[in-house]
């Protein structure tokens, strides 16, 4: 049976590879784009389609490596080598995506689209058996959000390094010269490399598997569970339709603050953004822990929303404004990143009531294809219609990019949270009702007839 409690040691320890792996998102999703469409001449709509098409690819290979990691049988278990051959690879792709040699603008887009592909890829390998380990790793309905919290705190934390690592690079190790963004980049990934594999190294060394159970369904069969699940799919919709919001502002930050705030301070909104988010987060595990964890999301969503509807309205000059408003939208942020995944892990526990299996896997990786399709729509929508609108990169903005920077940056956003948190009302598992589900999980696993606490009257 899995411990109910865990030690902050091995919370750390778990989450250690979560700060790593997060300090490459900024990157590879903010300064990348624009250091290949504005520095190497990759177009700007071309960037937006590679990125999009790259990430639709992961529809085929998030669900196989979630299904791969959950019948995986190895001496050292179900995840930890997949999490260590993923966090290998990862490295290797971005000293070689953020280093690109001297090129033309068809080679260098072609190198874009190669190394993008296979750190992608590499992600994947790596993020679903991760992101599947945490579920497994306690079922107390609190316990889990303790664990999520430390996890995407410190996820928060890599974000945090990541957007403010440019200006430390220029101004600790560059002497404040003013050295091109390929220098910079050089000197990042030769940090982040060695980095995110000493983590993966860690986390599999002292997290050691719980009850290492075989999966005997296939993929076709087990996904017919996973859409009669349905508190799953209420939340899969509800959180990708948010995550959709959310990452259209990350594409565009650096475009919407220097075109349409017309400021250089957009490493600085972002670490406000980043630091707020953490501070913030021990309060949400409270409020959590007190109302209820869909209250609590639904909450941490209302305030991101209510705050960033403001930012629509700003202007050249609105810095003041914009940091005020990027402070009281960072409030929520937190949470709306730690407690949907605590609630995904009480969702696969009722996938284990109607199957009688462990499948984390399977559903971290349909998770993570939604994510990343999420991530996809908002590089791909937003950087396509900026290239439709006109953008010209080191220019003034004709008035067509300006208003879509606006439309997109934050009236979209507020209005995918808005039919988010619509959507997650719906959702039934309460700590009361997560409690019937473990007690008739273990009557099942006794050989009992149990009753499913959800569906009147349907026995398993």
């Amino acid at each position: 049976m899995i411990r109910e409690k865990l030690s902050l040691f091995e919370k750390i320890s778990y989450a250690f590879p979560a700060l790593t792996l997060a300090v490459i998102g900024i990157p590879v999703y903010v300064y990348i784009p624009k250091f290949y469409t504005d520095s190497l001449g990759v177009p700007v709509a071309a960037a937006g389609i590679i990125l999009l098409f790259i990430r639709l690819f992961d529809a085929f290979t998030d669900p196989l490596i979630g299904l791969i990691s959950d019948r995986a049988v190895t001496r050292y278990g179900r995840r930890r080598p997949m999490i260590l051959a993923g966090a290998l690879s990862v490295s290797v792709a971005i000293v070689f995506l953020f280093n690109p040699p001297l090129m033309g603008r068809g080679e260098a887009t072609l190198w874009f689209g190669v190394w993008v592909f296979i750190l992608f890829l590499a992600w994947t390998l790596v993020t679903v058996p991760y992101e599947s380990l945490g579920p497994e790793l306690t079922y107390d309905y609190k316990e889990r959000t303790s664990l999520f919290a430390v996890r995407d705190g410190f996820l928060l934390l890599g974000i945090l390094f990541a957007a403010s690592s440019p200006v430390l690079i220029k101004t600790v190790l560059l002497d404040g010269t003013s050295s091109g963004d390929d220098e910079v980049f050089f000197l990042m990934s030769m940090f982040y490399s060695p980095l995110i594999a000493l983590s993966a190294l860690w986390c599999i060394y002292f997290i050691k598997e719980k009850d290492q159970q075989i999966v005997s369904r296939g993929f076709i069969e087990g996904f017919g569970y996973v859409k009669a699940n349905r508190p799953f799919m209420i939340l899969l919709v509800s959180y990708t339709i948010s995550a959709i919001g959310n990452n259209l502002p990350a594409t565009l930050i650096l475009y919407y603050v220097e075109y349409v705030l017309q400021s250089n301070m957009a490493d600085l909104f972002l670490v406000i953004y980043f630091v707020t988010g953490i501070l913030f987060l021990p309060l949400w595990i409270k409020i959590a822990g007190r109302f209820g964890k869909k209250q609590a999301w639904l909450a941490a969503m209302a305030l991101n929303t209510g705050a960033f509807s403001g930012v629509f309205l700003l202007g050249p000059g609105d810095e003041v404004l914009y940091g005020i408003l990027v402070f009281l939208s960072g409030m929520g942020f937190g949470a709306t990143l730690a407690i949907p995944s605590s609630i995904q892990a009480d969702v696969i526990d009722y996938d284990e009531l109607m199957t009688g299996e462990r499948r984390e896997g399977q559903y971290i990786g349909i998770w993570s294809l939604a994510k990343k399709i999420a991530a996809a729509a908002g590089v791909g929508i937003g950087l396509s219609v900026l290239g439709a609108a006109g953008y010209r990169p080191n220019t003034v903005q004709p008035d067509s990019v300006v208003f879509s920077l606006r439309v997109l940056y934050a009236l979209v956003p507020c209005l995918c949270n808005a039919a988010a948190i619509v959507i997650a009302f719906a959702y039934p598992i309460t700590e009361d009702v997560h409690s019937e589900i473990k007690l008739a999980i273990l009557k099942r696993r006794a050989g009992e007839t149990v009753e499913d606490p959800l569906i009147g009257g349907k026995k398993y």
